[in-house]
């Protein structure tokens, strides 16, 4: 829960001969405990998706980095203070990332119910088909 992907994980599937598109999401929150690891194992199975999630934290479970940042093609931040630290401390690794803000309070707990609805209604529509 909430290890991220390595860097030699992050790589995988280049050269490979893969033909279909694969989006790289990431979902930032601040400790990666709760939030963005709920998001990224809920969306792990999406068909056309390699997900990942960190925290803005220096002592989040599985720290932002310039890597994982310039890995992602979509950011998905929990609340705006995320979107704000993410553009400030990673301004030229996010190249032409799209950072979709959530507004989701720090209210839940690892895999809440309630949680995961939210996070299937705002994110979904973002989502390769």
């Amino acid at each position: 829960m909430g290890a991220g992907l390595s860097a030699a994980e992050l790589g995988a599937g280049v050269g490979q001969g893969c033909l279909a598109k694969v989006t790289n999401i990431l979902f930032v929150c601040s400790q990666n405990k709760l939030r963005s690891p709920t998001a990224e194992q809920i969306f792990a199975d999406h068909p056309g998706v390699e997900t990942a999630s960190a925290g803005t934290n220096n002592n989040a479970e599985n720290p932002l980095t310039s890597e994982v940042v310039r890995w992602a093609d979509m950011i998905f931040v929990m609340e705006k203070a995320h979107r704000n630290k993410l553009q400030k401390r990673y301004r030229t690794a996010l190249k032409d990332a799209r950072v979709i803000c959530l507004d989701i309070p720090d209210d839940y707990e690892f895999m809440d119910d309630a949680l995961i609805q939210l996070l299937k209604v705002k994110v979904s529509r973002y989502l390769p088909t």
